[in-house]
């Protein structure tokens, strides 16, 4: 089977940002992240099952109200790719 990081390896000279959300009422906090491309379309990632991808956006708010919709929490800040880069 292949690992779903494939689809994060597509977005390695595309993405802009990632964001980490939080559902904070489950022990252990179940853990999505959220990473934006250059075009602004979103995807939103499920580390803890090899980074399946969960569900695409064609904007940022739209990604932010499904997130928001499902109560998780975004963790402050942003992972700029001039930051890592």
């Amino acid at each position: 089977m292949q690992s779903h990081a494939l689809d994060l390896a597509e977005q390695a000279n595309t993405w802009k940002f990632l964001e980490l959300w939080v559902d904070p009422v489950l022990f252990p906090p179940k853990i999505l992240m959220l990473v934006s491309d250059q075009d602004g379309t979103c995807r939103i990632f499920n580390p803890a099952s090899d980074y399946k991808l969960l569900v695409t956006h064609s904007n940022y708010q739209a990604a932010q109200e499904w997130l928001l919709e499902d109560e998780y929490e975004r963790v402050n800040g942003q992972l700029l790719v001039e930051e890592v880069l």
